[in-house]
């Protein structure tokens, strides 16, 4: 097996985002250790700054549609590979705002917590481009290396010590799996390009490749493979457990499209059945378990993994527009799960406390805060006109053409038990009484936060058709592996333009 290497200076362009990314690391790591007394504010500023750059020059090549492969096809920016990219850096620039005031609370190694963060967005954007087995490990690896450490930030609290652990233990089991799986499925075809192993796949590989999903499935946290969440999520720094709720299920799922469409494109009967199987676990499972949390950031973690249901109907669906449905969940949930956490952020820094009933009267003590919570939380569920609905609807239309009505009707029964929690916290907010009715105040970084996931709530569920253009452009190179159902045009939802 040979590749060429060789690379000009015109194919290093395709890798600007992440050389520029790099630099732009190593910039603040210099800043942080030459000027000791820099404000860590200035420090969260310069690194959301750079991230800032990088997704301008991602909106460039997107916008200009530049593509290209490198390193043997190991490497490859495509439209699909861009979207994930922005979605993964704006999501790290909304998770570093959130993240200013409640630095603070650690005692060392301010400036370090902002190299981490972008450290792991960079491995998350190589993710994006992995077209082989190889590239696939390394970038996981490196992605979730600055994780180990960030869940763990909070070095005198038990409860963050106890979460970071049980991340390490249960991550450097799921990359044993990752590397067995690997392993046999280039014993079994000899490749390890996703799209050299399409004419060479047997039913030999299925293991090897269920060992990856179920490493991936890690790292999406679907049910089974979702134990490690409840707690790390509990445990860990709220502006971490935002970054792990949103962006590495971005990343995972930019794999997870290569691999079912592209490397296991002739096995799409079979694995249909496990999307299924697991989309119906994590929907049913979490939301079930869900009614009974007491604290938000819980309750926050059983949602999350119901929505990975939801996402694995577009999957298990096959098809282009069940791609198409994905990537416009994706930002979706972007915007609504973002704002929730930032809410819980900064609730969770007045109050001092994280559990729900501490939200009772919240809409006397901050009106503005309990009032984007609702839009969050109902977007979350899938009512109109909000993002998620349309989200939902999106997914649902997708599977209902394939003939998935089984999996449809458990969607539906979901987002009634669903609507069930997510309106006990509103309960709270608007009908109980304050404990303490003093004002809750919020920072400004924490608002401009708010304001954009408020945005992007309502924007897209009012007017999705552009974000629709833009992922069903995103998603073009899988219309030859999708089958029938892969060129239908998406449905104009009710509230579009």
């Amino acid at each position: 097996m040979t590749f060429n290497l060789a690379i000009s200076f015109a194919d290093l362009l395709l890798l600007l985002p992440e050389i520029f990314l790099t630099c732009w690391l190593c910039v603040v790591v210099i800043v942080d250790f030459a000027c000791p007394r820099i404000p860590q504010e200035r420090l969260a500023f310069l690194s959301v700054a750079g991230l800032l750059a990088t997704l301008g020059c991602l909106a460039w090549f997107d916008l200009s549609h530049v593509s290209g492969a490198l390193f043997g096809n190991m490497f490859v920016l495509d439209r699909m590979a861009l979207f994930f990219k922005i979605f993964i850096v704006g999501a790290t620039a909304l998770v570093i705002l959130t993240s200013v005031q409640y630095v603070d609370r650690f005692a060392f190694f301010r400036g370090e917590y902002y190299v981490l963060v972008v450290m792991s967005a960079l491995g998350m954007m190589f993710m994006a481009s992995a077209n082989d087995l190889l590239s696939l490990f390394v970038s996981l690896e490196f992605s979730t290396l600055g994780f180990y450490v960030l869940v763990g930030y909070l070095r005198e609290d038990l409860g963050s010590n106890e979460a970071g652990l049980k991340f390490f233990i249960l991550g450097v089991f799921a990359a044993g799996l990752l590397a067995y799986g690997i392993s046999l499925v280039y014993g079994e075809t000899g490749k390890i390009v996703f799209s050299d192993m399409a004419p060479t796949a047997t039913s030999g590989t299925i293991i090897g490749f269920l060992l990856i999903f179920a490493a991936l499935g890690f790292k999406i946290g679907a049910v089974p493979f979702h134990s490690w969440i409840p707690d790390t999520y509990h445990g860990a720094p709220t502006p971490v457990t935002t970054f792990l709720s949103i962006a590495p299920k971005g990343a995972a799922f930019a794999i997870l499209l290569r691999i079912f469409f592209v490397a296991l494109a002739t096995f799409k009967p079979v694995w249909v059945f496990l999307l299924v199987a697991v989309s119906i676990l994590s929907m049913t499972y979490a939301n079930i378990v869900a009614i009974a949390q007491r604290n938000m950031k819980r309750l926050l973690a059983y949602s999350g993994i119901a929505q990975i249901g939801n996402l694995l109907i577009g999957l298990a669906a096959g098809t282009k527009m069940g791609n198409d449905a994905i990537l416009f969940y994706l930002l979706a949930y972007l915007f609504a799960n973002i704002g929730a956490f930032a809410i819980v952020i900064a609730v969770g820094q007045a109050i001092g406390s994280e559990e729900i009933d501490d939200y009772s009267g919240l809409n006397r003590r901050s009106p503005f805060l309990a009032f984007a919570m609702l839009l969050f939380l109902l977007s979350l569920a899938g009512v109109p006109p909000l993002a998620g609905f349309i989200g939902k609807l999106y997914i649902f239309v997708a599977a209902m053409k394939e003939g998935l009505y089984t999996l449809i009707t458990v969607g539906l029964i979901n987002i009634v038990i669903s609507m069930y929690y997510y309106l006990i916290v509103v309960k709270k907010m608007y009908i109980n009484e304050p404990i303490d009715p003093s004002p809750v105040q919020i920072s400004g970084t924490m608002k401009a936060v708010v304001y954009v996931g408020l945005a992007g709530t309502l924007v897209i569920g009012i007017y999705p058709q552009p974000v629709i253009d833009w992922v069903v452009g995103a998603t073009v190179m899988f219309a030859n592996f999708a089958g029938p159902s892969a060129v239908v045009t998406p449905p104009v939802p009710p509230f579009g333009g």
